[in-house]
């Protein structure tokens, strides 16, 4: 069975695709990038403030899913400028559990939907709830 995960609190959807998808205990999240929910326009700032606004973002999907960034198994970073790399990878520490990181893959050099700087995706378990 698949059910649409719906989140008030996480940016509309820009196109014809669901914000997430939870089959059996896995969700399965859209990529999301630092668009502001109340405006639906991407945040100004830098590659820091957009992962932060990135990752709030996923996490209200999750969190309508019930699970969270914690339970995070898989993750899909993709960054316009791969040289932001490691800054990104500062703030998306501080979301995932230290303990038990999920696997991830990191693309850089492209160009992402309204200009952004970076987009994540997320597989996450939601077996242990959020």
């Amino acid at each position: 069975m698949r059910d649409v995960i719906k989140a008030s609190d996480a940016p509309k959807a820009i196109g014809p695709y669901s914000l997430g998808i939870r089959i059996g205990n896995l969700v399965y999240t859209a990529g999301q990038a630092a668009v502001d929910p109340a405006t639906g326009r991407l945040i100004e700032g830098d590659i820091k403030a957009q992962t932060e606004q990135t990752m709030k973002n996923l996490e209200a999907i999750l969190r309508a899913a019930s699970t969270s960034l914690r339970h995070a198994v898989k993750t899909t970073v993709y960054l316009h400028n791969i040289a932001d790399f490691a800054a990104m990878n500062e703030v998306y520490a501080r979301w995932i559990d230290p303990e038990k990181p999920p696997v991830r893959t990191t693309v850089g050099g492209l160009d992402l939907p309204l200009g952004a700087l970076v987009e994540i995706e997320v597989v996450a378990d939601a077996s242990a709830g959020g």
